[in-house]
């Protein structure tokens, strides 16, 4: 039977006359690993900071282990790891002193599971924090998210300075993480190949509600791209449901639809005396769709 990690429910946050969170509701289970989308200023970062508590809520209700977010009790912060876009760390200090350190804080530290992850990623126990490149010192970050093994892991933005081989590291750290014992992960990035790697669920953000949330492998049988070529030059407007974006060149058409039914689509077909083809979409070509960008020029629509 699963259990709910995260509950929301008609969660507003408004700073001044900004509306960030416009009534988003939204639940994760345990043992997923939710990826986090949506175009800057969609409200990823105050979503999550109202998650932890470290934002009020303007109205609404955000629960984490059934406790409500502002009130969240030590233990259930003892739950939790967090790497956020703002990190602080000690510069004075050496890479093992601030994992000593941090682990002060935790009943369950496990110093052997810091040391291999400081020797994975290359990472010296000898220098000093503050002598650390962005990169690496985001890579001490998320080391001291999971030194404690956190029920929940939540992580924004938390590979935005890695270069292609520190990411793939650091998914792989978060695959045997999740793995081995099947915790929780809200993980929000612009690095959408990152997400579709690793991601069981996807929640997209949109104007301060969810737009969509559910399994990856769901979104991405919603969303297609479909060519459609006819003998004759076709109408402007195809007024097939679910369009996201058209674009029609005299006898061919290009659209990206959501909530695809196939069904649907004959018929429109048989209408018209055309054909078509249907096109699967990786998960950034998705988001561009969702977000109302098209991922294609307007050269491609007769290719």
């Amino acid at each position: 039977m699963s259990t709910t990690i995260i509950q929301v429910a008609d969660l507003h946050k408004q700073f001044k006359d900004n509306q960030v969170l416009t009534g988003l509701d939204l639940q994760i289970e345990a043992g997923q690993i939710v990826g986090l989308l949506g175009t800057n200023g969609s409200g990823k970062s105050t979503l999550i900071k109202c998650l932890l508590g470290l934002l009020r809520p303007t109205s609404g209700t955000s629960s984490v282990f059934n406790e409500n977010s502002w009130d969240l009790s030590a233990k259930s912060k003892s739950r939790l790891g967090y790497v956020s876009q703002e990190y602080i760390l000690l510069p004075w200090m050496t890479v093992k002193a601030m994992t000593e350190y941090t682990g002060a804080f935790y009943e369950h530290w496990d110093y052997d599971y810091v040391n291999v992850l400081l020797k994975e990623w290359n990472l010296d126990e000898k220098q000093r924090v503050g002598a650390l490149s962005v990169g690496q010192r985001q890579k001490l970050a998320v080391i001291l998210a999971l030194g404690h093994h956190p029920e929940l892991l939540i992580l924004d933005e938390p590979v935005a300075s890695l270069d292609p081989v520190a990411r793939r590291q650091f998914l792989q750290s978060l695959i045997e993480f999740t793995e081995e014992e099947e915790n929780t992960i809200l993980f929000s990035t612009h690095i959408t190949s990152d997400l579709e790697r690793v991601a069981s669920h996807v929640v997209f953000l949109q104007e301060g509600i969810v737009g969509f949330s559910g399994e990856l492998d769901s979104l991405k049988g919603q969303v297609k791209r479909i060519r459609i070529t006819a003998e004759q030059d076709l109408p402007l407007s195809l007024n097939l449901p679910g369009t996201l974006r058209s674009q029609v060149d005299g006898k061919h058409a290009l659209l990206a639809v959501k909530d695809f039914q196939a069904e649907v689509l004959e018929t429109l077909s048989k209408d018209l005396n055309a054909t078509f083809t249907i096109e699967d979409l990786n998960l950034e070509e998705i988001f561009l769709e969702l977000s109302g960008v098209s991922s294609l020029t307007e050269e491609e629509i007769t290719l």
